[in-house]
Formats: C-alpha cells, structure tokens, sequence
C-alpha cells in the first residue's frame, strides 16, 4: 500500500510539474516575463524574420506607447496613449488571431505634463494574473480590469509624482500586492495596494537624506524592482537614483541599503546564483567625467552594505536604459554607445564585445539557447547564448521598436511604435 501511495505522490508530483512548465512556457506576465528576469522557458522560438516571412499575424495599435506584452492564457494586453497624453487606453488581442478582444479607455487627465521626445505616456508595462490584469501610467493612474469582461474593478488617480521626462517603471505582483514605484523630481516613493482593492496597504518614501544632495531632475528614477530569496526570506530589490534598498515585501521595512548614485536610474536589477546585480544612478569621477557602474552585490547583509558587500564593478557611460541579461554565469548587455559586452558574472570579466550600428533601449529576452536584442531601428539580432561570440541571424521589421519583446507557445511578441507583431 505504501508502494502504491508513493507512486501515486510521484505522477503527481511529475504532473503539477509539467502543468508548471506549461504555465511558463505560455505566459508573460510582468515587464521580462513571468520571473521578471527576461528568460523564457519555451521549448522552441523563431529565428529567421521579416514583416513578410513568419508573420502570423499583425495588428495595428492606435495612439503610442512603449509598454511591453503581457500574456496569459489566450489575451496579450498592452497599453497606449494618445501622442499628448489626454487619453490612456489598455488594449487586449486575441493571442491566436490578434484580433483586439477589449480597447479600454482607462484615464483622461486634465493636464499631462511634459515627457522627454522618445518616452510615452504608455511606458510602463502591465502585469497579469489569472482573472485580472493591472495597467499603470505612473502619476496619472492605476486600474485593474477584470480580464474576463473588460470591466475595471478599481482605479487610483491619487499616487502622484512629477515625473518630469514621463512614467517608466513598470508594476509587479507579489503575494496579494501589486507594487509600484513613484519616483519624481518631487517626491520618490514605494506603495503597495491591495490587489483585489487598491487600498494602500503600505508606502514607503526613499531616505531624504541621502535624496538632500541632489538636484530635482536627478532624484527621478524609472527602475522596475525584483523579488530574490536571501536565506529563506524574500526581499524586494529597488535600486534607485541615490540608492539601492532592499525591502520586506510584506511590509515594506527597509533591510539594507547600498548608497552611490547622484542622478537617474533606469535599468533594472537582475539576479542569479545568489547575488544580485543593478545599476545606481551614475555618478561624476574625480576628473569631472560622469559614469555608470554596473554592481554585483552579496544581497545576504543588514544596514548600509555600501562598503561591505560589493564584489565587482563595471563602468559604464551614462544612462544605461537596457535592463542586462544573465543565464548560466554571463551577463549580456548593451550599453548607451551602442557597445554589446558579455560579462562572466562571477568577476565582471569581459569575455567578448562588439560595436554595433544602432543604439538598443529595448531589454534582451532569452529561449532555447539564444539572446534577442532589438534596436530601436526594429532589427532584431540574435547570439548564440555562451562565452563566444555567435552571431546566428539578423532580423528586420518596419518602425521604431523600443518595447521588449515577450516569447510564449513558441512565437515572440514583438511592439513596434504602430504595429504589435506576433512572430511564428
């Protein structure tokens, strides 16, 4: 009996696993996917394109934005704002036809403020869940749509910020919490809502003091935070212009802090093997020249870290907007003078680099053994993954592209400025 009751705990088991694997394979639930760390787990992806060949389908996408998909189940959400911002829509398609399932004209503000010329008023990316999707246009609202009626379930309008250049960074869930980072000239700050209501269930503003120093336009950052674990217990990573804290989720109680940074922080943490990595804001040397440096960090620490737990540096120029890639101890990334580097991530070694034609703000995604990076001129290159370099195929589709694409059920998600692109 025994026997027979193990074997039973095994097929189910296996079959809860595979039903996972499934679930990864078609889904993309937040900005870089269902981990937020831009790797699918799909089993094959398209490697050859062009906006003739591959296509399975195209459909045209009204106003402007660079959020990136969303995808769960048959639905692929994404948001859009009229070119001044009066109205802010969110957007389902059929994942199968591309056919626009919902167009929902989700906030009208009286006044949208100034946004730099290659930002949106549909930058930050949704996230979704089974039932429910949450689209966020920074300080001019949040809503949560009910995914199977296209109806709101409850709206803010009241998390405000003075972006100053535009929204940018993009919600995540966690547990019964959807949180969001407000982080302006004016006022920088975490909240939590209450997922099913949007009450606020805790709100925590960055240190002042580390923030005095600094000029207004230099406080404002677009960062999108990541969930690790540190010796069993969670920790949500937010690096921010002056500083990167690391919180209990739950609550929102600071954990520690490394402090370096004197303006904008854009690109977001990423994580693997224990140590966690992140741009500060850049900061200006001894010679008056301003950098960036990308860090790794032993997160396993209480307090201020800043001298303590830092394991290498990698400078950088300037304004690094692509969140980097790392599987399997190499870092991929491209920096703003249009330089790819692979990195091993143990010592921030370059392993190889390359000088490329057209600058990269969309972040790299990964499947089977390959990276994607898109230009901002929609071409598409894609590396073998490993510590040589390999060029495998260059891929080009019409119009701007500065979204990150989503790979599920084997196709990729590609926005352009006007077009979403489903790629077989």
């Amino acid at each position: 009996m025994q026997r027979f009751l193990n074997a039973c705990l095994i097929i189910i088991a296996g079959s809860l696993c595979i039903q996972c694997a499934k679930s990864q394979e078609n889904s993309w639930t937040h900005f870089r996917g269902i981990n937020l760390n831009g790797i699918s787990e799909v089993k094959e992806a398209p490697v050859h394109w062009n906006d003739s060949t591959n296509i399975l389908w195209k459909t045209n996408i009204h106003g402007k934005g660079w959020s990136s998909p969303v995808v769960l189940g048959k639905q692929v959400w994404v948001t859009t704002a009229t070119g001044e911002g009066r109205d802010m829509s969110g957007i389902c398609l059929d994942l199968n036809s591309g056919k626009i399932m919902y167009d929902l004209k989700l906030f009208q503000p009286d006044t949208a403020y100034p946004k730099h010329d290659v930002n949106t008023y549909a930058t930050p990316t949704p996230c979704i869940e089974k039932g429910f999707v949450y689209l966020h246009f920074g300080t001019y609202g949040t809503a949560c749509v009910n995914t199977a009626n296209g109806k709101t379930v409850w709206k803010r309008t009241d998390l405000n910020c003075d972006h100053a250049q535009g929204p940018g960074s993009s919600p995540i869930l966690y547990k019964d919490l959807l949180i969001l980072h407000l982080e302006g000239t004016d006022v920088q700050y975490i909240v939590a809502l209450n997922k099913h209501t949007g009450e606020t269930a805790w709100k925590t503003a960055r240190p002042e003091a580390v923030y005095q120093a600094l000029e207004p336009i230099g406080k404002k950052a677009y960062i999108t935070p990541i969930i690790i674990q540190v010796n069993g217990h969670d920790l949500l990573i937010s690096n921010g212009a002056a500083v990167c804290i690391a919180y209990k989720p739950e609550t929102g109680e600071e954990v520690w802090r490394m402090v370096e940074g004197e303006d904008s922080s854009i690109a977001m943490p990423f994580a693997e093997n224990g140590i966690v990595y992140f741009y500060p804001g850049f900061v200006t040397g001894s010679d008056g020249e301003k950098y960036a440096e990308m860090l790794a960090v032993n997160p396993d620490g209480a307090g201020d870290i800043s001298a303590t737990k830092i394991l290498w540096r990698f400078r950088s120029p300037v304004l690094q907007l692509l969140s980097p890639l790392i599987k399997d101890g190499l870092i991929y990334t491209i920096n703003t003078r249009n330089v790819f580097y692979c990195l091993d991530a143990k010592t921030g070694t370059v392993l190889y680099s390359m000088k490329l034609r057209q600058k990269y703000n969309s972040s790299p995604v990964y499947a089977c053994g390959k990276i994607y990076f898109t230009s901002i001129k929609g071409e598409t290159m894609v590396l073998k993954a490993g510590n040589q370099l390999q060029v495998i195929a260059e891929n080009k589709l019409p119009g701007e592209v500065y979204a990150t694409p989503a790979i599920v059920g084997n196709s990729i998600l590609l926005r352009t400025e006007n077009s979403l692109y489903c790629i077989k």
